[in-house]
């Protein structure tokens, strides 16, 4: 699959085909914004897992990318990647089919 790119981030699926999308560096609302995007694309295209890149630093990112897929409706579920998935830096979302 070729990469895609938005306006805001990088959205790219890697050679075994998972879908993810890099927010680092962003602000809250810039992320939020690309999410949305990013998520209405992955259940349009029956995607069932994402990974969103969002990175470690203070962990602001990674709790205003969380609260809001708390509140996503397609979003069946979220955790943060496991040591061999990015840590911390890495939220993995499974989409409701």
């Amino acid at each position: 699959a070729r990469p895609a790119k938005s306006s805001y981030g990088k959205v790219s699926a890697e050679s075994v085909g998972t879908p993810e999308i890099h927010l680092r560096g962003m602000t809250a609302d810039e992320a939020v914004e690309a999410l949305d995007r990013f998520l209405d694309r992955a259940v349009v295209g029956g995607t069932r897992q994402v990974y969103v890149i969002h990175g470690k630093g203070t962990g602001t990112l990674r709790r205003s990318i969380s609260e809001y897929l708390k509140k996503h409706r397609d979003v069946a579920g979220i955790r943060l990647g496991d040591w061999n998935e990015g840590g911390a830096g890495v939220t993995i979302v499974t989409l409701k089919s």
